[in-house]
């Protein structure tokens, strides 16, 4: 007898993430992909609908205000996209018994911790995007009861701009680059992650989940490996976030602990190495 497939729907199917999320659609998984023009978040009403009328088994809310200094002067849109639009879809799944799974940010935590971020720890946001990011995981445990909130960071991918983008990018065009060696991180490839969430969201293992490529680096190693992959002989220079001011603090930690994947038995994501590796080969074909 063959299976029935599970509709997924997911928000924010323009973005990295969500194109991602919508190439994974297979003979079990039925990927619908909303972009604003198809569901504003924003509208309670319409997200009732839509949801009503697609009748998924679970959202992947991937749509979120992602514009990070930006967020600090338009701080009403920022919480209106992240705080309201999350509520909408938590009720809207609710409503209907839909799993939810909202996907949140390193920048939850204050970047002040020398050690991995455990899912438990206390989050204390110090930028309007982090905040706002917080207030939606708020909204979700208080209005969903089938919830994953998943939490990740430094995404890169296929689509839209991103860090490995620009460095192969400046990699053509220059003889050297400064890039940030006092912020520490765990780069994570989209597509990793996206199939992380479709296993993820076929358990009932709820709560807060930790999901980056395993391993950790700063942004100056991690463009040093993305030049040494390509053969580039661009020279890369160490500089401080203090040299390079912009409106949103960054965290200068943000590694986080995959409490939550180890003791649910979830498979983790691999190294950030080995996923860039594969990343740039995929580029090459």
């Amino acid at each position: 007898m063959g299976k029935d497939k599970t509709t997924i729907l997911v928000t924010g199917a323009s973005g990295q993430l969500g194109q991602e999320l919508v190439r994974l659609n297979d003979d079990l998984i039925h990927v619908i992909g909303c972009g604003r023009e198809q569901l504003d978040v924003t509208n309670l009403v319409q997200c009732r609908e839509v949801v009503s009328e697609i009748q998924p088994s679970a959202i992947i809310h991937a749509g979120a205000y992602t514009a990070v200094d930006k967020a600090e002067t338009d701080v009403d849109e920022a919480y209106r996209v992240n705080a309201i639009g999350t509520r909408n879809l938590a009720l809207a799944s609710r409503e209907q018994g839909l799993k939810l799974c909202y996907i949140s940010t390193d920048y939850v935590f204050d970047g002040t911790s020398v050690l991995p971020y455990n899912e438990y720890d206390n989050t204390n946001p110090k930028s309007v995007y982090g905040k706002s990011k917080r207030a939606g995981e708020m909204m979700v445990q208080s209005l969903s009861s089938h919830y994953f909130i998943v939490r990740t960071s430094w995404v890169y991918g296929q689509y839209g701009n991103n860090f490995v983008k620009t460095m192969l990018k400046l990699a053509a065009e220059r003889d050297s680059v400064s890039v940030v060696q006092d912020q520490k991180g765990s780069p994570t490839y989209t597509l990793d992650l996206a199939r992380f969430l479709i296993d993820l969201i076929k358990t009932e293992a709820y709560g807060i989940y930790h999901a980056t490529n395993a391993g950790a680096c700063t942004w100056y190693e991690f463009a040093q490996a993305i030049f040494e992959e390509i053969g580039s002989p661009i020279r890369v220079e160490p500089c401080s976030t203090s040299q390079f001011p912009r409106p949103a603090p960054r965290p200068v930690y943000s590694v986080m602990d995959h409490s939550a994947i180890r003791q649910n038995g979830l498979q983790d994501l691999r190294h950030w190495r080995e996923a860039l590796t594969d990343f740039l080969k995929d580029r090459a074909i």
